[in-house]
């Protein structure tokens, strides 16, 4: 069971990345879709992907954030639920790909969110890959390559 879990401000403007390179095509997060982020990550960090995870063809249940701190040269994601409520089993995993073998992962029985978890940024050749759990819902995503 995770310690006490703090609230902090939304995100604040998405900002691209510069990080001495270009990244993979990815869809960035939207301001809508930040909005539901909840700073787990800490500050300054900024929300670049958004994976929904869908409980239904139209019903979203969480969504897995994926934010970046240039300070700290960090990605950082956090499943967060989108309506809290009772405890549930949720998970958040980050890990580089196509070569990576140990995966930053969060996972237990929530009422709010899972995580946050780190990863360093990869190396040159390697992306990022996040997913995202709640109750019996996954969703993954790949990208934010170097």
């Amino acid at each position: 069971m995770k310690s006490i879990r703090r609230k902090a401000a939304t995100a604040g403007a998405l900002a691209v990345l510069a990080l001495g390179g270009t990244l993979a095509a990815t869809t960035p997060a939207s301001a809508a879709t930040a909005g539901a982020y909840n700073g787990a990550c800490g500050t300054g960090y900024e929300v670049f992907m958004a994976t929904p995870i869908k409980s239904s063809q139209t019903t979203v249940a969480a969504t897995t954030y994926v934010a970046y701190s240039s300070a700290d040269k960090q990605w950082c994601a956090v499943t967060v639920r989108n309506k809290p409520g009772v405890r549930v089993f949720m998970e958040v995993t980050l890990d580089t790909w196509p070569s990576g073998n140990h995966p930053a992962r969060d996972a237990g029985s929530y009422t709010t969110y899972a995580g946050p978890v780190y990863k360093d940024l990869p190396e040159p050749g390697q992306c990022m890959t996040w997913s995202g759990s709640i109750d019996i819902y996954y969703n993954s995503d790949q990208g934010l390559c170097p």
